[in-house]
């Protein structure tokens, strides 16, 4: 009998609330599309991959390289950080069934707010963050990087994610994939696939 696949979990939007689309331009008193078109759309993936650090995002997160309050970015942040609904029930189901759980993130070394705020480890591994790994999905390399380390091939592991691209990306290198919709219906597609009874 085959061994159980490891299950890959996209932590933003998949499993806890993204604060970049409501709590964020909020903090920076703009509307969705005035941000996106005042950031810099090169420096947050480049703190995501690790190649920035605070310093370096505060001084080119904006095109015209205005000042801003970092701390305070990251103290909101933090702050709206919580678990999407039915999210921790599921979570602690998959624990109990024994499921073997592993983070693959496109996120900063902000992973560790996450962390402290909602205890994330209790139910999988922070194995493969981009800010760790230097590379952030969809690149092939972010998922075949995660199945050898675990010893895997591709398809002895099920990626979830809420994007369709990243879902895609996996997909394309032999990685069952999941789109994220909402708990209830990724409980009932992990169920069809055997993963919970």
């Amino acid at each position: 009998m085959s061994a159980p696949p490891v299950l890959l979990l996209d932590v933003m939007g998949t499993l806890v609330h993204d604060p970049f689309f409501v709590e964020v331009p909020a903090f920076f008193a703009m509307d969705m599309d005035t941000l996106l078109a005042a950031k810099s759309p090169h420096a947050w993936p480049a703190f995501e991959r690790g190649e920035l650090d605070e310093d370096g995002l505060a001084a080119c997160y904006f095109a015209d390289a205005r000042a801003f309050d970092l701390a305070g970015l990251r103290a909101c942040m933090a702050e709206a950080y919580r678990f999407l609904p039915g999210v921790e029930a599921l979570l602690d189901e998959l624990r109990e069934a024994g499921v073997e759980m592993h983070a693959l993130s496109n996120y900063p070394r902000w992973f560790e707010l996450i962390e402290a705020r909602l205890g994330l480890s209790r139910y999988l591994d922070w194995s493969f963050v981009s800010c760790d790994t230097g590379v952030r999905k969809p690149d092939p390399q972010a998922y075949l990087g995660a199945a050898q380390s675990l010893g895997r091939e591709p398809g002895a592991c099920m990626f979830v994610d809420d994007q369709a691209s990243n879902c895609a990306g996996a997909k394309a290198v032999g990685m069952p994939a999941l789109r994220f919709h909402d708990a209830a219906r990724l409980r009932a597609e992990l169920c069809a696939r055997g993963l919970l009874g």
